[in-house]
């Protein structure tokens, strides 16, 4: 059997409860959901990247990001992206965003892809997302 790996980058908090950032078991890479907090700052609490949806999603695909690299995979290699909202009202906003990154970063064929509205986020954060990889 393959060894199951714990992946937290050097960018993320530990996280609070018993769970990893993402876990790698042989080829397959599951990045647990990511919210938008900035790069982790040893001492102080995690700190949101503003109170907007664009700069939220946009530091929360980079955490999914960083979490993909950091166990050895790209956007490339991403099968399955799941994204939720706290709000029905910002279906489209995000979907402009999320094409936007995603042209930015060259991406060569685009995952599967489901987004839905979750209202279980702690206060302030707006967006959460999480993405399965499939490597080699």
């Amino acid at each position: 059997m393959t060894e199951k790996t714990a992946i937290t980058p050097d960018t993320h908090t530990a996280p609070p409860a018993r769970f990893s950032h993402g876990v790698r078991k042989g080829n397959l890479l599951q990045v647990a959901g990511q919210v938008g907090f900035l790069p982790a700052v040893a001492g102080q609490p995690p700190t949101p990247a503003g109170p907007t949806l664009r700069a939220q999603t946009l530091q929360t695909l980079e955490n999914v990001r960083s979490v993909l690299e950091a166990g050895g995979a790209t956007w490339d290699d991403a099968m399955m992206i799941r994204v939720y909202l706290t709000d029905t009202a910002h279906f489209a906003e995000m979907n402009e965003i999320y094409n936007a990154y995603f042209e930015e970063q060259g991406l060569k064929e685009a995952p599967a892809a489901r987004t839905t509205v979750y209202v279980g986020l702690p206060a302030g954060l707006l967006v959460e997302i999480d993405a399965l990889a499939v490597l080699g």
